[in-house]
């Protein structure tokens, strides 16, 4: 069994738990940590330290990042500190906690999850997974290949911002009910439709757990809409597939898929 730690940084709390890379499934309980207040880099490096510690895993360690993570770097800084701009977090998580630790975008990494092991299991296309919350992550993924920093919750409809007109932070802010939300989230599917064409539509975020009160609003023109299935694990998951992805030791055991269908977590890696 292929168990690696995934760790996922989040606006308001940093949590980890241990995830067993062929099956997708935790193998112990989630811990989490509060994030510190400004989500400064030499706090948040002293919190994943402290994971790290709590479940005393060998190995590398996968960590999710809100922002553009590219080689290891990390480019935008939307709501976390301004100093992690440029900073080589992947050396700094590193040197923090004695392992060698990959980073990866927070919706890439959720993308990974439910194309191996959630909703977009077994499908062979282009499927994006869009998560909903104080903005919109966007993760595509192409025949198991992902797309890395896609960032299409920056896109423009027309006048309107998409993820500061069509987030659950809008829903929440403008007093949407699900319907009314689910027409501004539909006129931005489809947007993305005609752009990208994919087979399949995953919604995740925090608006995956009520997916009664959206699904049969949400609604885009030719391709399938189906809520995200790992919620609030997609991203521990995914930044642990995205360390095993990196160990040559482990390539060769994690080629072969657990469950028939699945997409190869090598062809995964971002």
């Amino acid at each position: 069994m292929s168990v690696i730690l995934g760790i996922d940084i989040g606006g308001s709390g940093i949590k980890g738990a241990p995830v067993d890379t062929r099956t997708g499934r935790l193998t112990a309980e989630r811990h989490r940590i509060p994030t510190p207040d400004g989500a400064a880099p030499a706090d948040v490096k002293k919190v994943v330290a402290q994971l790290v510690e709590h479940f005393g895993l060998p190995g590398p360690v996968g960590v999710t990042f809100p922002g553009i993570v590219q080689r290891g770097h990390t480019l935008s800084a939307a709501n976390v500190h301004a100093d992690w701009i440029g900073l080589n977090a992947d050396a700094l998580f590193t040197e923090a906690t004695g392992h060698e630790v990959h980073l990866i975008n927070d919706a890439d990494a959720a993308g990974l999850a439910e194309a191996r092991f959630g909703a977009g299991q077994g499908e062979t296309g282009s499927v994006l997974v869009l998560t909903f919350g104080t903005g919109i992550g966007s993760a595509l993924v192409h025949g198991g290949v992902l797309v890395p920093n896609t960032e299409l919750g920056h896109l423009w409809l027309r006048d309107k911002h998409a993820e500061t007109w069509a987030s659950d932070r809008a829903r929440e802010r403008d007093d949407l009910n699900w319907k009314q939300w689910s027409k501004r989230a539909s006129t931005y599917l489809q947007h993305l439709e005609l752009l990208f064409s994919p087979e399949l539509f995953i919604i995740g975020g925090g608006v995956s757990k009520k997916a009664d009160k959206w699904r049969e609003h949400l609604k885009a023109e030719r391709t399938r809409v189906v809520p995200a299935r790992l919620l609030n694990e997609a991203g521990i998951i995914g930044a642990a597939m995205m360390a095993a992805g990196s160990d040559p030791a482990l390539n060769a055991e994690l080629d072969e898929p657990a469950t028939a269908g699945a997409t190869p977590t090598r062809k995964l890696r971002g």
